[in-house]
């Protein structure tokens, strides 16, 4: 069997109660798309059941492909982990508390024709799945954003994304990495796009961010400005002998 044209790549913490619904809903609206695809999600040490529950609905879903960290060890490891795992030329992340809505699909693949990267947008829906506190602190957070690092992406903390594989080759590992993938694929030259996404209401589990988390996104925005200055944008022009 050949590498799959599409991959969807999941970080899950304890959401023992929103995994079979995901991948109800996911597999219902990928069927429809009309390429070849996998599912691959990876278990941050779930604690509540996750990973057994994963192993048994491998045997129902045989597009899935479950991954285990030894440890937890937070979203972006597990988030970059099943995207190097990922073996599609188009990988698309989201999260598994089913607030990201698979039947926004189609708008990602058709602006991907456009991009290299399609970032989701919740600002038009936003107040439908968030609460005032965290509906605050992610619009001060993103002007933050575009003042420290000149990032125009309208909704950098939405992680459902679609991008084309080679975006990500070689991009360094750091904690938080998953909040800045759409800015430092933009730094390598490469071309962003957004579509707006609904954004629904958790149901079952229960979030695992707060106001600290937050706050250490900011520092961590000085980091990837550092970075910022010391990256450059270079591509091979010519080989020989020719491949």
């Amino acid at each position: 069997m050949g590498e799959p044209a599409l991959s969807f790549a999941i970080p899950c913490h304890n959401e023992l109660s929103n995994l079979p619904g995901l991948l109800q809903q996911l597999t219902a609206e990928a069927d429809k798309l009309g390429r070849d695809y996998e599912i691959v999600i990876v278990d941050d040490c779930s604690t509540d059941g996750s990973w057994e529950l994963l192993k048994q609905l491998a045997a129902q879903y045989p597009r899935l492909r479950a991954l285990r960290l030894s440890r937890n060890s937070g979203e972006s490891a597990a988030s970059f982990t099943a995207m190097r795992a990922a073996r599609g030329g188009v990988i698309v992340t989201l999260d598994a508390d089913l607030q990201n809505d698979p039947r926004d699909l189609p708008r990602f693949l058709a602006a991907l024709d456009g991009a290299d990267c399609v970032c989701g947008t919740r600002v038009d829906s936003r107040g439908q799945g968030d609460n005032v506190l965290k509906l605050v602190t992610s619009r001060i957070s993103n002007a933050i954003r575009g003042w420290v690092l000149g990032d125009t992406v309208s909704d950098a903390g939405c992680t459902y994304r679609a991008f084309r594989r080679e975006t990500i080759t070689d991009l360094p590992f750091f904690k938080g990495i998953h909040r800045f993938l759409p800015i430092l694929v933009a730094f390598r030259g490469y071309k962003l796009a957004e579509v707006a996404v609904t954004n629904r209401p958790r149901t079952g589990g229960r979030s695992h961010y707060g106001l600290f988390d937050r706050a250490g996104a900011v520092i961590d925005m000085f980091a990837v400005r550092w970075l910022k200055s010391r990256m450059i944008s270079f591509h091979v022009a010519e080989r020989y002998p020719p491949e």
